[in-house]
């Protein structure tokens, strides 16, 4: 009888950590290592341990229709498979060209539930400096480490320090619209070369509503993350650029999602903590980072607090919420950064197509997006990126003069939903293609200036604006 339950117990736990103990011995970092919320004293480094050196590329691939694992096969066997396994993991940091004072935190256990990750929050780290740093694994039980990442990033300059700053930001990115099957999205290399201080990802960094497969499940949603993660051009990118990362509705449950919904068997709640699991994230999703004398950015939740978007217009509809609406405000006014960026997951002033209803650019929530935009209107030197469409644009709007430029799409694959015959004269530039965008603060001569400018898929530059202090 005794033997009977040693079985039982050793089955069950080998179902919760989902693989058993890893093969050979040894732990991998497949998924390699996120980055994320550096400011000038802090950062946190996000890890978690895989079974295999690298994700599955020799299984069989979800067809248009799945929306589970196929009959007969295991997730594991499906092609982009990044099976996790329980182990140990620490981090190693130093400053550039001080190894000698490096520090190390504790070992910790990747947690089973939380799709064998940990997050590690960095503290001690000094202002405007280059930091290097090693991710070490290990097996349970183990006293070495069988995997070791290397990286590193920049923190944050004081709000005192007239800083060139230079960040990229993205959005809409999807592994079956990858640009290069083998590696990944092209842009991530692109954006590694110009050597930036950060990068933004203002959602819709997966698609779980969209197919191959479906992801109606936990564990379809983390499998498309492991998958996409694990793509080279990606993982090598986020060893070496630290992150801000926010979310969409697609990436937190499916189309035009609002707090409530569901989506299969994946619930709000699940979308939301699968969310903070995957991508290293403080106590709130909405957030400012001073970045300099020169610079202050604000990155807004954009599906936590908003009323449902069938709602009539009028003062108690919101995407916002009022509580994050008189933060922002607060913050806002309270800067004294020499420019100020407003970085959303959808936009403000677009234009957008007549049959959407989401975002501050739809009639839906006008009365709300008259009211920020008068406020930002009203401000000195300050700016506007927004996510979320499938083209790049520069709009300007007519009533208030705010200024938004749309990063557009991670490749030219997700690009459309708008054409060249919808333009209008908020438009300051117009292209129905992917890339990214670079934003550069930076004094040239003694004197601020911010510029702006678009990159397609191949890295050539789009559209350029540069703009003096006001």
């Amino acid at each position: 009888m005794g033997g009977f339950v040693t079985i039982c117990l050793a089955l069950v736990l080998s179902l919760n950590v989902g693989i058993g103990a890893a093969e050979g011995g040894r732990v991998y970092m497949a998924d390699g290592i996120k980055i994320g919320e550096v400011r000038q004293d802090s950062a946190i480094i996000w890890t978690r341990l895989t079974k295999n050196e690298e994700r599955n590329i020799r299984g069989p691939a979800f067809s248009k229709t799945d929306d589970a694992v196929p009959a007969g096969h295991t997730l594991e066997e499906m092609e982009g498979s990044v099976p996790g396994v329980a182990g140990e993991v620490r981090v190693v940091y130093w400053p550039q060209g001080s190894e000698d004072q490096s520090r190390a935190t504790a070992w910790q256990a990747v947690n089973p539930e939380a799709d064998f990750t940990r997050q590690f929050p960095l503290t001690g780290v000094a202002a405007g400096r280059r930091y290097h740093l090693k991710v070490e694994g290990r097996p349970v039980g183990a006293t070495e480490p069988t995997c070791t990442l290397a990286g590193g990033f920049e923190t944050a300059p004081s709000a005192t320090t007239a800083a060139r700053v230079a960040f990229v930001v993205v959005t809409c990115q999807e592994y079956p619209l990858r640009d290069d099957p083998e590696n990944g999205h092209r842009i991530y290399p692109l954006m590694q070369k110009l050597e930036p201080d950060f990068f933004v990802h203002t959602g819709d960094i997966e698609y779980y509503d969209r197919p191959l497969p479906y992801a109606k499940s936990q564990e379809l949603a983390r499998f498309k993350w492991n998958r996409i993660f694990a793509m080279p051009f990606q993982r090598q990118f986020h060893q070496n650029v630290s992150s801000y990362f926010m979310k969409d509705d697609h990436d937190t449950l499916r189309d035009d999602a609002w707090p409530g919904l569901k989506y299969g068997e994946l619930t709000w709640q699940q979308g939301l903590a699968i969310f903070r699991e995957q991508v290293p994230m403080g106590e709130s999703t909405y957030r400012t980072v001073r970045w300099g004398k020169d610079l202050q950015i604000w990155m807004v939740e954009g599906r936590d607090f908003r009323t449902p978007n069938k709602q009539p217009d009028g003062p108690d509809k919101t995407i916002w919420g009022r509580q994050q609406k008189q933060w922002f405000f607060q913050t806002v006014k309270e800067s004294d950064a020499t420019f100020r960026v407003l970085i959303s997951p959808t936009p403000l002033v677009g234009p957008d197509r007549a049959n959407k209803n989401d975002s501050y650019a739809n009639k839906g929530f006008t009365y709300e997006g008259d009211e920020i935009r008068k406020f930002i209107g009203a401000q000195k030197n300050m700016y506007a990126i927004c996510g979320d469409r499938h083209w790049q644009y520069v709009s300007v709007d007519p009533k208030t003069g705010v200024r938004e430029y749309a990063c557009g799409p991670s490749s030219d694959a997700h690009a459309g939903g708008f054409n060249e015959s919808l333009r209008t004269d908020m438009h300051r530039y117009l292209r129905i293609k992917g890339g990214f965008l670079l934003v550069t603060v930076e004094r040239p001569e003694g004197k601020p200036a911010i510029t702006f400018r678009h990159y397609g898929t191949d890295g050539t530059i789009c559209h350029e604006d540069r703009l003096p202090l006001r």
